[in-house]
């Protein structure tokens, strides 16, 4: 059966771990999709799709439930849109109460290595590279003729089947692939602040910083730069401004190990 058939997509269901804790070894472990038609893919939680299946059915029905929302929180909590004819892609994620979008093109300088090895229903072969500030492998089937994988990582002969940065704190192993009728899309609420890859981190250093005040300056500048998005917001009373810095911070102090580390 040829792979990608005409006016199909195929889901490629990974199982991701990771440690975003480095004084916590407990893995956290969920699902995310890698959806493509084999000209573009985006990669996200399978829980963000389930949140949104929730929200709708509570917004149908009027009936909030926030435990159901709080089961479906995600570690994995950006998506990935590829251009795989290009190599690029355009990372979304939230920092604070706004969404904010960049561009990359990575350069994967990917090693080659002769080390061959089953996983699953697929011959793979492994690869090293280095990014983000970590040595990943990647071991890529050239059964699938995608030139993608999870996360970012792109640009092998073949689909990533696993990929693992060498310290073990981060890992993508393919559980599943299925057909779909076509590529799902997180749903959004607003618009995406698109900046510069260096200025998101700057923004995502700012808001770990002290987050409480970060998202108080946005409610204050209309959200995001040059105070897009909704004018003066309401302020928080200083209690709930407390509440909220505490609350945020134990969240902050807990994601101290990123997938990227520069």
């Amino acid at each position: 059966m040829p792979f990608l058939m005409a006016q199909q997509s195929t889901r490629f269901i990974y199982q991701v771990s990771m440690t975003p804790d480095s004084t916590n070894a407990e893995k956290k472990t969920e699902l995310a999709y890698l959806d493509t038609d084999g000209k573009k893919s985006i990669f996200y939680a399978e829980n963000s799709l389930k949140r949104d299946s929730v929200m709708e059915r509570m917004r149908a029905t009027k009936n909030f439930d926030r435990t159901q929302m709080q089961n479906l929180r995600s570690n994995i909590n950006f998506s990935i849109d590829k251009d795989l004819n290009s190599q690029s892609l355009v990372y979304k994620s939230r920092i604070g109460r706004d969404q904010y979008s960049y561009n990359e093109s990575p350069d994967f300088q990917w090693k080659i290595l002769p080390e061959t090895v089953k996983i699953g229903d697929y011959q793979t072969q492994k690869a090293e590279t280095k990014f983000g500030g970590r040595t990943w492998y990647a071991w890529f089937t050239q059964e699938v003729p995608l030139q993608d994988g999870p996360y970012k990582f792109s640009g092998l002969p073949g689909l990533i089947v696993k990929a693992q940065d060498a310290k073990g704190d981060y890992s993508f192993d393919l559980m599943q692939t299925k057909k779909i009728a076509e590529i799902q899309q997180p749903q959004t609420r607003g618009q995406y602040i698109n900046l510069s890859k260096n200025k998101y981190a700057d923004m995502e250093k700012k808001f770990q910083k002290d987050p409480a005040s970060f998202i108080n300056a946005q409610r204050n500048s209309g959200g995001g730069p040059a105070g897009r998005g909704g004018g003066n917001r309401p302020g928080m009373d200083p209690k709930q401004m407390q509440e909220m810095q505490k609350r945020m911070e134990a969240e902050v102090k807990s994601r101290n190990n990123p997938i990227e580390l520069k």
